[in-house]
């Protein structure tokens, strides 16, 4: 295992990825065009971004990873004081990752004149769901992937990847319209979901959880993992009965349950037939004081034999 070079500036960042690429493109493996990819993070680091990394490093010759806590993201100031700071430990996974370089700019490094009076605008996409939710949460993404796209933004010829969990479907969605509408370079890899033991999918805010709440949390994946069963047997997708599953567990709190197209995130008819085309399970709930979010794709059969 090695230690990723840390840089704190966009300058540094900049130069460290040009020299990187530059000895990959003239590496004995031949002459061909290098490619950078990115994996931006919040930090509090767990195998969910293990995977990510991981797919980074299998797909490039140079991965960079950002690790920057976003305030624009955060609607409750609360939940950004206590949102984990475990950079050494973050360090210490992706550089068992093969990570490269770590960018971990400070808040003035990213926003210099305070927070940004101009950001990118997720429109009506981001105004459901999550977005409903938590308002502004999505333009906050937007901008900050936005800059950090600009940033890693390879100075030399190269491919440029950058690499998203499945995890979080919606902001997946909004940063592929974004970089598709606002013809941004970088392909966009969208990473499946990482599970626990228990099912439960890795996210930062399960080391909130207790015991008895870590357990009731585990509703959420089997109600997603009740639907997919069905669906891929050819059954509606009884989404009352997988939302009511969730609604007996005392603990937990729904916020919305639905079946989405997977590319528009628009809910698919909700009729009384199986799904006619592969779709989304979107689910969120508050289990206890923490709020967590899980998805999972419904293949009917008919599709998944195309």
């Amino acid at each position: 295992m090695s230690t990723p070079r840390v840089v704190h500036t966009a300058a540094e960042l900049r130069s460290a990825a040009a020299g990187a690429l530059a000895a990959a493109g003239t590496a004995p493996a031949g002459a061909r065009t290098p490619s950078l990819g990115l994996v931006p993070t919040m930090g509090a680091l767990h195998e969910g971004h293990r995977a990510l990394a991981d797919a980074a490093r299998a797909g490039n010759d140079v991965v960079v990873a950002s690790i920057f806590i976003n305030p624009l993201q955060f609607n409750d100031p609360e939940d950004l004081r206590r949102y984990p700071r475990t950079l050494e430990a973050d360090l210490d996974l992706l550089g068992a990752a093969g990570v490269d370089l770590v960018f971990a700019p400070s808040e003035a490094e990213v926003y210099p004149g305070g927070a940004p009076l101009v950001r990118v605008h997720s429109g009506e996409l981001g105004t459901r769901y999550e977005g409903a939710s938590r308002p502004g949460h999505f333009d906050g993404v937007l901008t900050v992937v936005a800059k950090l796209l600009h940033w890693a933004q390879p100075p030399v010829p190269a491919r440029f990847r950058a690499y998203f969990g499945q995890k979080d479907a919606q902001q997946l969605a909004l940063i592929r319209r974004m970089a598709a509408d606002l013809n941004f370079a970088a392909e966009i890899v969208g990473v499946p979901v990482v599970r626990a033991q228990d099912g439960l999918a890795e996210s930062s805010r399960n080391v909130f959880l207790d015991p008895a709440h870590r357990q009731a949390a585990t509703v959420l994946p089997r109600a997603l993992f009740a639907l997919r069963d069905r669906v891929s047997a050819g059954l509606p997708p009884d989404l009352a009965a997988a939302a009511a599953l969730v609604e007996a567990e005392p603990l937990v709190q729904l916020d919305y349950f639905d079946v989405v197209d997977p590319l528009t995130l628009q809910p698919l008819p909700a009729g009384d037939g199986p799904l006619e085309k592969p779709g989304l399970a979107l689910i969120a709930a508050r289990v206890g004081q923490v709020r967590l979010i899980d998805n999972l794709t419904l293949v009917p059969p008919a599709a998944a034999v195309r």
